[in-house]
């Protein structure tokens, strides 16, 4: 019976977090021998592999046989099946794509289900690490099966923060450099991991305590905020609620310092 009529998806996520896991087990093989040649650039700075795509093909085939009415919106268009009614998956097949292709270890896969407007399943593995961050909407979130509590820090002064630099789309820079200054010197720190699904999956895992970014796509961070969430943490974009997942700016916090993060960003970002 699908699951738009059992509706478990707590089940539904443990099964997403299994072929999340097979897909990264593909991108580890290919990243012994990785060829550098073969990259492609889909735009400024921004590039994809043979990997991303067959990572991606590997994860519809997989997800469409799960459930077989849902549709998909993902990175790299390897897939004819639009968006559907119900149920669509938001997939990532290899977010930290930069980061993979220069060796660096911090990549995942990411892979996100919505019911209409609303987030179901979330999942992200960490491949290097073999980290596997789950959440199901009320069924709470976990890392390897461990729960996941975002960090208690309620002074901004006492936190370490993660954000992503623009690769293309420089005409915010100064008001984005303006407030890197200002987090910069209240905080612990900046991180730049080079991936959104690991920065969101860290907030949930409380390892950050907040995270934010503009210029970002729903499936870099459709399974971090459902993560997030169910770890008690909070979510938005910039200075309102509006909506992270198609909003293209996010602020992810553990929810105690989020007024503040989102009063400091206002300072500059009109």
């Amino acid at each position: 019976m699908p699951y738009s009529y059992l509706m478990d998806f707590n089940q539904l996520s443990h099964q997403v977090a299994d072929i999340a896991r097979r897909a990264g087990q593909f991108i580890r093989q290919e990243a012994q021998n990785f060829d550098r040649g073969r990259v492609e650039n889909k735009g400024l700075h921004d590039m994809v592999s043979y990997v991303d795509q067959q990572s991606e093909r590997q994860l519809v085939a997989e997800l469409s046989a799960l459930l077989p009415e849902a549709g998909f919106i993902t990175e790299e268009g390897t897939t004819t099946v639009g968006r559907a009614e119900e149920f669509n998956w938001i997939i990532d097949p290899l977010d930290g794509t930069t980061n993979f292709i220069h060796g660096q270890p911090a990549y995942c896969v990411s892979v996100a289900l919505m019911q209409r407007q609303e987030l179901v399943v979330g999942v992200v593995y960490e491949i290097n690490q073999d980290e596997c961050f789950r959440a199901a909407l009320g069924g709470g979130a976990f890392c390897n099966e461990r729960p996941l509590r975002v960090s208690t820090a309620d002074d901004l002064h006492d936190t370490l923060l993660a954000t992503g630099f623009p690769y293309y789309k420089f005409d915010r820079l100064d008001q984005y450099l303006a407030i890197l200054s200002l987090f910069m010197q209240n905080t612990h720190g900046l991180r730049r991991v080079g991936s959104a699904a690991l920065d969101l999956a860290y907030v949930a895992a409380g390892r950050f305590d907040a995270y934010f970014e503009f210029n970002i796509n729903s499936y870099d961070v459709a399974a971090g905020i459902l993560l997030v969430r169910e770890a008690g943490g909070r979510v938005t974009q910039f200075t309102e609620d509006g909506d992270p997942i198609f909003g293209r700016e996010v602020v992810a916090s553990n929810g105690h310092i989020h007024e503040k993060m989102q009063e400091t960003i206002r300072q500059h970002w009109k």
